[in-house]
This record gives structure tokens, sequence and C-alpha cells, in this order.
């Protein structure tokens, strides 16, 4: 599975992104998506559009994980953004959203694509990491925290067991 380390890069990592809306959001980091990845933003923000339709991405506690499939990607990507104002995200509590961790995969990987879904909701489902998270300088800290809570969370819960136990 691949490592929140292989999604994002210290380039994917927004750390006061002005927004004020849901669709002013998406349509941010998708311009961010595209840089990245060389697909027109407006492929990827209408491919995210037509994602949200289906459902909400708010995942609640004021995270988003917006994602879309596309046939132009080879890979997962990933782009992370804290919003400076929290915006209705009509996430499945009612809460705002001001974290937002976008995901691009390739239409042909959809086991890749839920395991890095199930990766990045695992980790921003821990309150400690959202609150440092919220309360990061800048870009540098945010992956910093991404990555290394990842780590932490890996050796914490998938470290072998003895045969003692």
């Amino acid at each position: 599975m691949e490592l929140i380390s292989h999604l994002i890069s210290p380039k994917a990592i927004q750390a006061h992104l002005r927004a004020g809306s849901k669709k002013k959001a998406l349509q941010q980091l998708s311009m961010q998506a595209a840089d990245l990845t060389g697909v027109p933003h407006s492929v990827i923000l209408n491919a995210l559009l037509e994602r949200e339709k289906l459902g909400s991405t708010g995942v609640g506690y004021g995270v988003a994980i917006p994602h879309a499939r596309l046939d132009e990607i080879d890979r997962v990507y990933g782009v992370f953004a804290r919003l400076e104002d929290a915006v209705d995200f009509d996430s499945v509590d009612d809460r705002p959203v001001d974290l937002v961790f976008l995901l691009l995969a390739p239409k042909s990987a959809s086991v890749d694509h839920l395991k890095a879904l199930h990766r990045v909701s695992r980790l921003l489902r821990e309150r400690t990491l959202r609150t440092k998270l919220r309360g990061a300088r800048d870009a540098g800290a945010l992956y910093a925290l991404l990555t290394q809570a990842e780590e932490q969370q890996n050796f914490s819960i998938e470290r072998p067991r003895s045969k003692a136990s």
C-alpha cells in the first residue's frame, strides 16, 4: 500500500488556501493538481464536481477528501490544503471544512484508489493530528505532520506480534 509520502510532495501542500466556498476550493485545488499531473484543471474540476454529485466527500470533523478517477494519469496523486476559513462542504456532520485532502487516481486503478482513500481517511480521523494540522505554520510543517503521523501510526498499529502473544 502506498504511503502518504508517495501520494503527496511538499509542492502539493497549501497552508493558507483562501476559498470562500466548496466550489472555489475545488477549483483552486484542481489548478494545483493540474500543475502536478499535467492534466488540464478543467478536466480535474469536472471529475471532482461529478463525484460530489454522488454525495459529499466531507467526511466530518472539518475534513473533506474529494476524489476522482481520470484516464489521463498513471498513478495516484494527492494535494492537501488547510483552508484559511472553513467552508460549507455538505459534510456528513454538517460542520464546515478546513482540511482538504484531494486524491486523483487512474480510472484503471480502482483498488489503488480505494486503498489511498482508506489510508487518508484513517490518518485524518486522528483528532491529535487534525489539531496539529490546524496549528501548523507553513506547508513544510503540514507535510512533515502528514508523513510523520503515518509513520507513527504504522509503527503503533502494524507492528508484528511476538509468538508469545
